[in-house]
């Protein structure tokens, strides 16, 4: 497979698939995958398959959690105090019209609180 420089007017699914196939070529050449039996190609992007799908999985799932635990944690080392930002999330999902500063504190303050006594009754 020659690189040929693609139309610009192409449709984006269009396109989607040439580079899949160049991605494809690609590893084929690099890892050697052309020389395979297709017994072998087959156990070969099998594995590659699950091993992408899991970790877009995984990505999909996890990653916003990932990302609002790592700015609480960053708001908690710069201002040391709780940031609200779940919370606020949470507030917002139930009734985004009627969330405001005040509401936002209380909620914060409220969902701390009760963090705390449910700390304190498993002491």
């Amino acid at each position: 497979m020659e690189y040929r420089r693609q139309p610009e007017n192409l449709p984006a699914l269009q396109r989607f698939g040439r580079w899949l196939r160049l991605k494809q070529y690609q590893i084929e050449v690099t890892f050697g995958v052309y020389m395979f039996t297709p017994t072998e190609k087959f156990t070969f992007w099998s594995v590659v398959f699950l091993l992408t799908a899991l970790t877009t999985i995984a990505i999909i799932l996890y990653l916003p959690q990932h990302i609002l635990f790592i700015i609480n944690r960053a708001w908690f080392y710069v201002n040391g105090g709780d940031s609200g930002i779940v919370s606020n999330v949470m507030s917002v999902k139930k009734d985004s019209l009627s969330l405001s500063l005040v509401s936002a504190a209380t909620t914060a303050a409220a969902a701390t609180t009760e963090a705390a006594k449910s700390l304190i009754r498993e002491l």
